[in-house]
């Protein structure tokens, strides 16, 4: 049975963008209405670096406070390991502000914390277990969205002023509306999978490059979150050739691990994302806007992806909100602004990722028998994340090219791309009217 709602201002997905848009939209004074196709946040997340510019938004909202007492780890350096040795890449401790580290928490936390806060305020709702199954029009206009209560089937149509969709590289809103992003290639994917962490371990992260593979570990407190670089499209040959020789690979890559490598026990422990690097050309159609993951899905590199998105979010926020509070019909006008201050640094970091893919990790992706692609150059040119310890031997200045002997010749130079990383292109501030510190300010046009 269908039933007809209507709000202000209807938000499609409820990860970090649109979560962060609907607590900015409520506090403007906006009706908002929030659909999570789940029942709550606890999944398997793997992106949960949380970097210094949203760690600001998150002073400016009032809620540092109670995202500090989350459980967390904390990078300020970013090195790799090579063949050779450490590399140190970029040093947090030389950032502006407050923060000077990224935090890796894990996504359901700071998912609660920000819905939590959204859900003090009277103008929002967040429904879940509601999956947006198609669009409503008005004429020519999107006119909010037909949704499945996933409880006990019922279809609902939820009528809207304004419809975000938020719902993802894979967003069924974006393929409802027929729009198709402009995809780039990507020479590698990314398998995921979990090793126990053991006290004596490095403590933040470890970023390895060796001569027949590229592997990430992410700090989770009790156990490894695991990225592997594989060849794109390579998944099913290296399936084939079977879980020892994965683990075999993973120890000559990663020797210290070789004590709990059989905690894998088979390639069902073994999970894989297909990398995609895409960007709408047109971001919007009447009445509908797509910003995050569902507008430019990013690469894992650099780990950018939740932080671009909230970015998104609070410029939406802060150029919609006004409009929709007085009740009008947002023109395509205002939705184009969104695009427009959002598409250069979206596009400027994109940029960098492939360079990253071209240069460094797609000749570092693992191949089915293990060695090195055809196109490899001697393992001089890592690419980073973090190691908070900064344990290991540096590499000899000598095996280095000239960028990297000169970020450690002056270890002045790291504060540069430790603000590209851990700040961005083009931060953005909460409104005033959605800051909260003694007491709230007045929401626009109040």
């Amino acid at each position: 049975m269908l039933s007809n709602e209507r709000t202000t201002c209807l938000v499609v997905g409820g990860g970090p963008a649109g979560l962060v848009l609907g607590l900015l939209m409520a506090r403007a004074g906006v009706e908002v209405t929030v659909l999570e196709k789940h029942s709550d946040f606890l999944r398997d997340f793997r992106g949960d670096t949380v970097h210094a510019s949203t760690l600001t938004l998150l002073d400016e909202l009032g809620l540092g406070e109670r995202f500090a007492a989350l459980p967390q780890r904390r990078m300020e350096r970013a090195q790799v390991m090579l063949d050779t040795g450490v590399v140190q890449l970029a040093d947090l401790r030389r950032l502006p502000g407050a923060h000077q580290h990224i935090a890796m928490v894990p996504q359901w936390d700071f998912l609660d914390l920000i819905a939590d806060a959204a859900e003090a305020e009277p103008t929002f709702t967040l429904r879940r277990n509601a999956e947006a199954v198609g669009l409503l029009h008005d004429g020519g206009r999107v006119a909010g969205v037909r949704y499945r209560d996933r409880t006990d089937g019922t279809e609902h149509e939820l009528r809207a002023g304004l419809t975000v969709a938020c719902d993802g590289r894979a967003s069924a809103v974006r393929e409802a509306a027929g729009l198709r992003p402009r995809s780039f290639g990507v020479p590698m994917d990314v398998w995921w999978f979990r090793l126990p962490r053991h006290a004596d371990d490095p403590a933040g992260g470890v970023g390895r490059i060796g001569s027949g593979g590229f592997a990430v570990m992410i700090d989770r407190g009790d156990y490894w979150q695991c990225a592997y670089l594989i060849r794109k499209g390579s998944d099913e040959a290296m399936r084939a050739a079977g879980i020892a020789q994965f683990r075999a690979q993973i120890t000559a890559l990663l020797p210290w691990v070789a004590d709990r490598i059989e905690t894998l026990a088979s390639f069902d422990d073994v999970k894989l994302l297909d990398v995609r690097l895409e960007r709408l050309r047109r971001w919007y159609r009447d009445g509908l806007l797509l910003i995050g993951d569902a507008a430019h899905a990013m690469s894992p590199v650099g780990g950018v992806g939740i932080n671009l998105a909230v970015a998104d979010a609070v410029a939406t926020a802060r150029l919609l909100a006004p409009a929709l509070r007085s009740g009008g019909i947002v023109p395509r006008s205002l939705l184009r602004r969104v695009q427009l201050r959002r598409w250069w640094p979206t596009a400027l970091i994109q940029g960098a990722q492939r360079l990253a893919h071209r240069v460094v990790l797609g000749r570092r992706a693992a191949t089915p028998d293990g060695v090195r692609m055809p196109t490899d150059t001697p393992d001089t040119a890592p690419a980073g994340i973090s190691d908070q310890q900064g344990a290991g031997t540096p590499a000899p200045a000598g095996t280095l090219p000239l960028p990297l002997r000169l970020l450690q010749r002056f270890p002045a130079l790291q504060g540069v791309p430790a603000r590209l990383i851990a700040i961005g292109p083009l931060p953005e501030h909460a409104p005033e009217w959605a800051r909260r510190a003694t007491a709230p300010a007045a929401p626009p046009g109040a």
